[in-house]
């Protein structure tokens, strides 16, 4: 029976209409960087894990990189075995089953969506701040910073649309210019301060477990979308090689950096006044040095970044949501791409309206924009988390359906999810902020998808037995270009 009839060999892709193994690996690392956002969470969340947690920020940091880590070590091999577009959501579907896996798709398109609302919100605020330290009078600030999430929604929209490459290429070089220019801010800050700086207490520990646990948390979220690379399986040049170096650098050198920021930012934001910890424009304040013109850079440097962020976390969103499109389990038109640009055009123009409202509202509102970065970060880092659970439950299962089960596989993944429930469930049971909302909210959420589950499993078991579909192997590739039929 030869590799066609077993079914090895597709002659179309499921998720054929992208454009396929094109993507170099610098777009790919771009990807992941871009949604992490290392500029803009070194400029935003130390302040925001700050006002969460009296705990030291260098350990809150450490035990959040340690976590991801180790959540990386548990995607790696599946991302070598199989080209997925939807990421995290196939993994689930070949290891845990479509239950979980619908669980799992839920839980991610909740943790991209609610970054990229929170990329935007933050946009918006930098840029009406970096518009204030130019002198330059603003009338209505709030209306402003609306209109500017607007504007940047409308430019992300089209070019995700234009195409992953122009996209991606496009976050690389915002991303690097932001991450250059915090950096030289800070190495200029510990070269002129390092006689006055502590550096014992920049290890020194404070506070109690509880709010240690909401801390990892909100640290955790400047970690979230270093797997989102992993949807673009079926677009990457080499998706065997170049999706498993990505995930795997990506939380090590962004690591490296918040622990570098964290260490920057600890004695400044413990020896500010009450609230300006979680002040919208913390790293600003804090090492502009009373300068306008520093204070804008560092405002142009965020903004930049999380324009970056918004790109990278509705593309992998975008690709989830196609996928399920393609699969039946939400509408079949969300499954088109477009003709020309090859990209999944529908469900990037059905997302983008809904990404940009949330921000909107929050800005009009007149709610203070540290307390809707705090809320969309914390409850998109949950929905990061609860993936993450069921991505590196997944591992050993995923490898046992191949044949290459073994008892490492079976311990990593153990521990990871563990480690990671451990974490999630501790940060659930504190309340913060708005007391447990944000838990309330993400349980409705995986509630809703269990219930969404078993209505397919009664009505369309078909669509349901479809869930997970990923780039296969077709003739043209490997036959270079013909094919034997």
């Amino acid at each position: 029976m030869s590799d066609h009839d077993r079914g090895l060999i597709a002659a179309r892709s499921p998720v054929d209409g992208l454009r396929r193994r094109r993507l170099p690996f610098l777009p790919v690392f771009a990807q992941a960087v871009a949604a992490v956002a290392p500029a803009g969470a070194m400029g935003v969340i130390p302040g925001l894990v700050s006002g969460a947690t009296p705990a030291n920020l260098v350990l809150t940091f450490g035990a959040a990189m340690a976590v991801i880590v180790l959540v990386a070590f548990c995607l790696r091999p599946m991302t070598q075995r199989m080209a997925a577009v939807s990421g995290l959501y196939s993994y689930t579907a070949k290891g845990l089953g479509p239950l979980a896996a619908i669980t799992a798709g839920w839980s991610a398109m909740l943790g991209y969506g609610l970054v990229a609302m929170a990329s935007l919100l933050a946009v918006g605020t930098y840029g009406s701040q970096l518009v204030i330290n130019l002198g330059i009078p603003l009338h209505d600030p709030m209306v402003f910073s609306a209109v500017v999430v607007l504007a940047v929604a409308g430019v992300a929209g089209f070019l995700m649309v234009r195409g992953i490459q122009i996209s991606a290429w496009f976050m690389l070089l915002m991303e690097s210019v932001a991450i250059g220019l915090l950096v030289i801010v800070m190495v200029f800050y510990f070269v002129l301060n390092a006689r006055s700086m502590d550096l014992g207490s920049v290890f020194a520990w404070n506070g109690g477990l509880d709010s240690f646990w909401v801390g990892i948390v909100v640290a955790v979220s400047a970690f979230t979308g270093f797997e989102s690379t992993t949807t673009l399986g079926g677009e990457a040049h080499k998706p065997f090689v170049s999706i498993p170096r990505a995930i795997t650098w990506t939380p090590l050198a962004t690591g490296v950096l918040y622990l570098f920021s964290a260490a920057a930012q600890g004695g400044p934001l413990r020896q500010a006044a009450p609230g300006a910890a979680s002040g919208s424009t913390t790293l600003p304040d804090l090492f502009s040095g009373g300068s306008p013109l520093v204070a804008a850079a560092l405002d142009l440097g965020i903004a930049a970044s999380w324009f970056a962020c918004v790109i990278a976390s509705v593309n992998a969103l975008a690709r989830i949501f196609f996928c399920m499109g393609r699969e039946g389990v939400v509408p079949r038109i969300v499954g088109g791409t477009h003709p020309s640009f090859r990209t999944p055009w529908v469900a990037i123009m059905i997302l983008i309206p809904v990404i940009a409202l949330v921000p909107v509202v929050i800005i009009l509102s007149g709610a203070s924009p540290e307390q809707g970065l705090v809320g969309l970060f914390l409850l998109g880092a949950y929905g990061n988390l609860g993936a993450y659970v069921l991505a590196s439950a997944s591992l050993p299962f995923f490898l046992r359906r191949i044949g290459e089960g073994s008892r490492r596989n079976w311990a990593l993944g153990v521990v990871a999810a563990l480690a990671i429930g451990a974490v999630l469930v501790g940060a659930l049971s504190v309340p913060f902020g708005g007391g447990h909302v944000q838990a309330f909210i993400y349980g409705a959420v995986i509630l809703a998808s269990v219930l969404y589950t078993l209505f397919l499993r009664l009505r369309f078991p078909a669509r349901l037995a479809a869930v997970g579909v990923y780039d296969e192997t077709r003739e043209l590739d490997l036959f270079q270009g013909r094919s034997p039929l």
